[in-house]
């Protein structure tokens, strides 16, 4: 139990400075036109699996920490005042600051819990004798996808024609991908598709928590930081959780899948071992 104990105070603190290293270099942050696509989320939904909800919120909090000390210091797209508590405070006053610290911290802190009881409750679900489970799990991500890239291309081709594209793209891609899952699925392990899905859900926390903050939170101090008309912020918004949300989702379920099978030749997944499986074992 102490050896345990202390092994995964060490992946903690591994983790932790991956983070680090990732948040104040390149290799952690995709700056876009208006927003930043990271992929720092990536040792926090591992920091979830492999050590829990708590460590993983703990992960999380640092996760938003770096984006405070970033976005605070180092302001270098339009959107850095909604993530620092200090730039909000000038920019729409002393509301700002929690308005901002809900927006830099809570869904950062959730990517690290969210993927746990996901993948608590995939691997139930595919566990189990009702193979239907696997084939509504691939048609929920398969419409995922459809959405997302309707709402892609019609955001970038405001007309008749980017509607139909962008219906067609969503139909043909979400087709694709849900007959790739279904004909390659019954071959994969179980726990590397539970993987997959966990790192799905812990991309798409950060990305929905975080623009859909912005719009309750910030929408005319942020159509007015991109110089846009606050009515088409919605647009906007939709544009970036579409592409960002396929962009790190994907990456997210193949880092996690493959990295995370790995870590389980030296570390099980503190998933696997827990008192929260009997709870979703009565659902």
């Amino acid at each position: 139990m102490k050896n345990e104990k202390t092994y995964e105070l060490v992946l903690l603190a591994l983790f932790t400075a991956i983070i680090i290293i990732m948040a104040f270099t390149p290799l952690g942050y995709i700056p876009l036109v208006v927003i930043n696509a990271t992929i720092i989320h990536i040792p926090v939904i591992l920091g979830a699996l492999f050590l829990g909800p708590k460590k993983g919120a703990f992960l999380g909090f640092v996760f938003g920490f770096t984006s405070f000390i970033n976005n605070t210091f180092k302001a270098v797209t339009a959107s850095a005042f909604v993530f620092s508590p200090v730039l909000a405070a000038n920019v729409v006053g002393p509301s700002g600051i929690l308005k901002s610290l809900y927006i830099c911290f809570v869904p950062r802190i959730l990517v690290g819990v969210i993927p746990y009881f996901v993948y608590i409750l995939i691997q139930k679900l595919l566990k189990s004798e009702q193979k239907v489970w696997r084939i509504v799990i691939n048609g929920a991500v398969s419409l995922i996808l459809f959405v997302s890239l309707r709402a892609f291309i019609c955001n970038l081709i405001k007309n008749d024609t980017g509607r139909m594209i962008g219906m067609a793209a969503g139909l043909i891609g979400g087709a694709v991908l849900f007959i790739v899952l279904t004909l390659t699925g019954w071959k994969k392990t179980v726990t590397g598709t539970a993987l997959a899905y966990a790192g799905i859900a812990g991309a798409f926390t950060n990305t929905l928590f975080v623009m859909s903050g912005i719009f309750v939170l910030y929408k005319d101090a942020y159509a007015q930081a991109l110089g846009i008309v606050g009515d088409t912020v919605i647009d906007v918004i939709m544009g970036i959780i579409s592409f960002n949300g396929i962009v790190e989702a994907s990456v997210a379920a193949i880092l996690i899948a493959g990295v995370g099978m790995a870590l389980l030749q030296v570390k099980p997944i503190k998933a696997q071992h827990s008192h929260t499986n009997k709870l979703i074992q009565k659902i």
